[in-house]
């Protein structure tokens, strides 16, 4: 039997080892994704044979909402909801309302590759999600088809970003994965695109996620460099950050046609001020991106803990908390620039 949370402030917030808050949760719903990006889930590992999570392992809604409840109550103010592609997972506007209805959350959002967005963005917003992040890599017709592994085209994510608008999830976001040689050629057409529409392309320097995507140091384009190629047609100047922590360093048009973030863990770690937790599809509480384990949540939940006793076990990890792989990445590169043998989570199961 759960116990309710009345006052989201009724149980102290805890901080980790280098004294960082638990403040933002992400869900994974599910590992499964209808991309193939080279980067996260290349179609030559995640083919027909690929072992995906049994549905029986799965977390339900009423699981994931009720642990999300003890991630508030601990003081996450923020949710987002992530993949593998999370519009994959039927019925997804029910947890959408489940978790809206959570006492003291602040803010709601999903990050999907848009492929299935124009078919559901009014349903979730009338379930009560609030804001929403587009992955979109390219607008070049055969970059983007390269780098989503299924060769699908642009024209139906830019439908799902358009009816995304229409539903009022706003402000929208655009990610943009940067890889050197691949798509870098094509950022400033993606900048100028969205320029003056109000939604905020942000560009993420290509990092070693996982395991399987065989990344080198030689391909990340800095953020340093993304601005740069950006500023020299498309004038921007430092915007003032919204909070601390925040994961995006802002960028505004000198003529006013809105702003850039761009998002630099690897040549400018923000380690420091990450506030994160993660929640696998299968209930693994997951504390950093590049992390290696995960602690079991599912077990005690089935096992009848009662909400006080799920919300120890959870201030209990975060207080041993002392992740700060990008900080230390440095050291986990051979001489080439490649990650070293480290078994991390594959982002498909955490989301970005």
């Amino acid at each position: 039997m759960t116990t309710p949370v009345n006052r989201a402030s009724a149980y102290a917030t805890p901080r980790d080892l280098p004294g960082r808050p638990l403040r933002d949760l992400r869900i994974s719903v599910t590992d499964r994704c209808n991309f193939r990006c080279p980067y996260c889930m290349p179609a030559e590992v995640f083919g027909k044979r690929y072992t995906f999570v049994p549905k029986p392992e799965l977390l339900s809604f009423e699981e994931m909402a009720r642990l999300a409840g003890c991630f508030v109550a601990l003081g996450a103010r923020k949710i987002r909801i992530t993949g593998g592609e999370p519009l994959v997972r039927a019925e997804l506007p029910a947890l959408i309302e489940r978790l809206a209805g959570i006492p003291g959350l602040g803010d709601l959002a999903l990050t999907t590759n848009g492929y299935l967005l124009a078919d559901s963005a009014q349903d979730l917003r009338d379930a009560g999600l609030r804001r929403i992040t587009v992955s979109l890599d390219s607008l070049d017709e055969a970059i983007y088809r390269r780098m989503n592994g299924r060769h699908y085209g642009t024209a139906r994510v830019l439908a799902g970003i358009a009816a995304a608008e229409r539903a009022g999830l706003r402000p929208i976001k655009v990610n943009c994965v940067v890889q050197r040689g691949v798509n870098d050629g094509s950022i400033v057409e993606l900048a100028r695109y969205f320029k003056g529409t109000g939604h905020i392309v942000r560009f993420i320097e290509y990092m070693d996620v996982g395991n399987r995507n065989q990344w080198n140091l030689s391909e990340v384009v800095p953020a340093a460099e993304i601005v740069e190629r950006i500023h020299a047609e498309l004038p921007l100047r430092p915007a003032t950050a919204h909070y601390r922590g925040e994961v995006a360093s802002r960028f505004e048009y000198l003529d006013g046609g809105g702003e850039i973030g761009v998002i630099s863990s690897v040549s400018a770690p923000f380690c420091g001020d990450c506030t994160r937790a993660r929640l696998s599809p299968e209930g693994q509480l997951i504390t950093c991106l590049f992390a290696t384990e995960g602690i079991d949540l599912r077990k005690p939940l089935r096992a009848g803990c009662s909400d006080a006793e799920l919300r120890d076990q959870i201030a209990a990890v975060w207080r041993r908390r002392s992740d700060r792989y990008s900080e230390e990445r440095a050291a986990h590169l051979d001489l080439e620039g490649h990650s070293r043998s480290r078994s991390k989570i594959e982002m498909h199961r955490i989301g970005g």
